[in-house]
């Protein structure tokens, strides 16, 4: 008889499955070590009684490690939300560290939607016992979720990649953010902002984390996921379960139509439910020991290389799975084109914790999918563990990644430090020792995401405005924060920041951005930083939720002069493509110092180069780098008087800093004057070869 399925249950997909032409719907759930399972409904009226109880009957609804079972909608009558109840063993021992509970409600991994009752709490959660009624549930799904893409395509920028790191909810959430009241911190609230954003010249927003979470554990940033398909609902203007993934895919949709690559900043190390402390709300219940790895010790189970309380045992086959089909969903169903994976290198580890530095089978399953081809990835290639893989050291050759030595560098030159020009040249030159273009390796200069800032560490404006990190309202003593290279300007903070004070501190935030749309690689930068946003010296606001984190509009108007600056070099860099190269500029730069020559020597604070643009068919690019606090008389030493017109000066006030490309104004001398903590560039419309006289390179 060919009806199994009918009756019994499909194991092929995982999850919930609407089959329309039989009006039911097929659940199926991975769990090895289970040994009763229960699905249990839900209307809306009665959260506390399932109004339709199924239990698995592991003789004819379990294939393998997977219970499936097939429910006409009939059955269920009008429920509208569903969860399980999973029965298994006690640890047994410290490989098997099972976390059974056959009270608590569980939420599908492969829930779309999760619901949370105006009941929930998550204390009992943290329980032993029944949480009914007040647990988060799954919400079914059916063919009224869907979405008219029209012809709506992925989107991929080479040269004119410019990445910007936004917050959905902080960046649209103050009320003087321009948008609806309805719309601000939501999906919705980012297209209303679209026109900004193009103004701007940002071509891709990488979106910090979506996916649902738990806001009563007082994570802001999102980084501890409950579920790796759900949009986070907190995001969403409606409480309407099925507009909540319609809300997230006309965003996407209206980035797309303004050429905007979407990234959706993932995290696959670790999830929301902690340590042996935390709540079980999933993958505790549904099968611990597939989920997480472990330590073996009793008292402190869980491994604990996210820095989160937990890690994913990505070297499970059934986890491995999980990830892939996460992506294949946000890449085919919700149309995003790409993804950053926070601290990546956890997927590198194998069920030992032990590193796998050449041939990690999560990272090979992800890379060999066929429905991710195309696919822009980006590693954050380390972990809390020690885990640090930057460059060809990370086994996921074709990935992109966070370039923490391009970040580092930059801070401590630009801030004044000694000894910093040879890694200057190495990190514009686009980190060629990390990303090593020889026969082996084949890397390329575009995969290192130049950065200066991000959401982990100061903003932009407090990384030139404050020496200390000031945390103390994150509850952690002012111990939590990352290392930043900062420097005050002279003055710790704005209050009573003289004149002075403020105009150095632009002047060293135009230096940051100046250099890091003439470095070759890809460049990013968080959200607000084009308008100096300021944290008041948090570096670490992960739990803020508050004006601290949310963007505060006021400062565009306060700093339209900033705003000018760096739209205009992110439309400068873009019109010059050679400045990001699918390969290293090689031949085409010349490097000098002040002099002829490079000075490499400790004390050394300037730098300059020429890059010649003839293979891109762009102008000759001239840059003048001065970090130290005093002027320096550089030398022009390519082409002759006249040939050059300057297009930057940050030691210049607005508008005279950055100029438009009709505006620029001609060098009638062989030497600039650069002034201290200060960048020029020049440019040069005829294609002559560079001085091949310089004997001072990177290769």
């Amino acid at each position: 008889m060919d009806h199994w399925d009918k009756t019994e249950g499909s194991p092929i997909h995982l999850g919930e499955t609407w089959i329309a032409s039989e009006n039911a719907y097929n659940f199926a759930l991975y769990s090895k070590h289970a040994t009763q399972v229960s699905l249990l409904f839900f209307t809306e009226e009665n959260l506390n009684e399932p109004v339709y109880q199924f239990q698995f009957e592991p003789h004819r609804n379990k294939t393998a490690e997977i219970w499936h079972c097939r429910i006409p909608a009939t059955e269920i009558k009008h429920a509208k939300y569903y969860a399980y109840q999973i029965a298994g063993p006690t640890p047994e021992d410290t490989l098997e560290w099972h976390t059974f509970d056959s009270e608590k409600l569980l939420l599908d991994p492969y829930s779309r939607n999760i619901f949370f009752p105006p009941t929930f709490d998550r204390h009992l959660a943290c329980q032993p016992g029944s949480n009914m009624g007040h647990a988060p549930l799954s919400v079914l799904q059916s063919i009224k979720c869907a979405f008219s893409w029209e012809d709506d395509e992925p989107i991929h920028h080479g040269s004119n990649l410019i990445i910007y790191e936004m917050h959905v909810k902080g960046f649209t959430k103050n009320s003087n953010s321009g948008v609806a009241e309805n719309a601000r911190g939501t999906f919705a609230g980012v297209i209303e902002k679209i026109p900004y954003l193009k103004e701007l010249g940002v071509t891709a927003v990488e979106l910090m984390p979506v996916y649902q979470f738990d806001t009563q554990d007082g994570n802001y940033w999102g980084y501890m996921p409950l579920g790796f398909f759900a949009p986070h609902d907190g995001y969403c203007t409606t409480q309407e379960t099925c507009e909540r993934h319609i809300e997230f895919c006309e965003m996407v949709k209206a980035l797309h139509r303004a050429d905007i690559e979407v990234i959706l900043d993932v995290v696959y190390n670790h999830t929301g439910e902690g340590n042996e402390s935390g709540p079980t709300y999933s993958f505790k219940g549904i099968d611990n020991t597939t989920y997480y790895s472990t330590t073996g010790d009793p008292d402190a189970p869980y491994a604990n290389y996210s820095g989160a309380g937990n890690t994913l045992h990505t070297a499970n086959r059934a986890v491995r799975k999980l990830i892939v089909d996460s992506l294949q969903y946000w890449a085919k169903e919700m149309h995003v084109d790409g993804f950053r994976f926070d601290l990546a290198s956890v997927l590198t580890r194998r069920a030992d914790g032990s590193i796998e530095e050449t041939n990690p089978t999560t990272l090979g399953q992800i890379g060999s999918d066929s429905v991710l081809a195309g696919r822009r990835f980006i590693a954050e290639p380390w972990d809390a563990a020690g885990g640090f893989q930057l460059g060809s050291r990370f086994p996921g050759h074709r990935w992109m990644q966070w370039n923490a030595a391009y970040r580092d560098t930059l801070q401590q030159f630009v801030r004044g430090d000694k000894g910093r020009i040879s890694d200057l040249m190495t990190r514009l030159y686009g980190s060629s020792d990390l990303f090593p273009d020889d026969c082996m390796h084949a890397l390329r200069p575009y995969q290192s995401i130049n950065y200066i800032t991000s959401h982990d560490g100061f903003s932009l404006y407090d990384l030139v405005s404050y020496n200390e990190k000031r945390n103390w309202e994150n509850g952690e003593k002012n111990a939590d924060g990352t290392r930043d290279y900062s420097w005050n300007c002279g003055w710790e903070g704005d209050e009573n920041a003289s004149p002075e004070v403020m105009r150095l501190r632009k002047q060293q935030v135009k230096n940051f951005f100046c250099l890091l749309m003439v470095s070759n690689g890809t460049p990013m930068f968080r959200m607000g930083d084009e308008f100096l946003q300021t944290q008041e010296g948090n570096n670490n606001p992960y739990n803020q939720d508050n004006e601290t984190s949310w963007l505060d509009w006021s400062r565009l108007d306060t700093h339209r002069d900033m705003f000018r600056f760096v739209k205009l070099i992110i439309a400068f860099r873009k019109r010059h493509s050679s400045l990001c190269r699918s390969h290293f500029w090689r031949e085409d730069i010349k490097w000098y110092g002040a002099t002829p020559y490079v000075d490499l020597s400790e004390n050394s604070k300037t730098l300059a180069f020429c890059l010649h643009g003839a293979e891109e068919e762009h102008a000759d690019i001239y840059v003048m780098i001065n970090a130290s606090s005093n002027a320096y008389h550089f030398g022009i030493h390519e082409g002759t008087p006249g040939e050059w017109k300057r297009v930057i000066d940050t030691s210049q006030a607005s508008p005279q800093d950055i100029l438009e490309p009709e505006e620029a104004s001609i060098v009638s001398s062989t030497t600039y004057d650069v002034q201290p903590r200060s960048v020029v560039v020049l440019i040069k419309q005829s294609h002559e070869s560079c001085n091949l006289d310089n004997r001072t390179g990177v290769n």
